[in-house]
C-alpha cells in the first residue's frame, strides 16, 4: 500500500462534526467530546501552552455589550442620574 494518492481515496468517514457550543467542526462523534472547547464538559477547555487559542475566545473578542462602555464610565467616576450644568456665554 502506498502512502500517497491511493490512500487518500479511502478517506470518506468523518470522525468530527460541528460542535453545539463553539461551532467548530471539532466534536468527535465516537468520543462525544469536542477537541476545541471540551463540550459536554461544563468548563471550557483551555491550556496555558495555547496562548493564541486563549486569545481567540477571551474577553474582547465579541460584541462586549457591557465592557465597551466601561473605560468611559470609569473616567467619569461611574456617575449616574446627573445632569450637566448649563454653560452660559461670557459677555465682556
Amino acid at each position: 500500500m502506498t502512502k500517497g494518492t491511493t490512500s487518500f481515496g479511502k478517506r470518506h468517514n468523518k470522525s468530527h462534526t460541528t460542535c453545539r457550543r463553539c461551532g467548530k467542526v471539532s466534536y468527535h462523534i465516537q468520543k462525544s467530546t469536542c477537541s476545541s472547547c471540551g463540550y459536554p464538559s461544563k468548563k471550557m477547555r483551555q491550556y496555558n501552552w495555547g496562548q493564541k487559542a486563549k486569545g481567540r475566545r477571551t474577553e474582547g473578542t465579541g460584541r462586549m455589550r457591557y465592557m465597551k462602555t466601561m473605560t468611559r464610565r470609569f473616567k467619569n467616576g461611574f456617575r449616574e442620574g446627573t445632569q450637566a450644568k448649563k454653560q452660559t456665554a461670557k459677555s465682556d
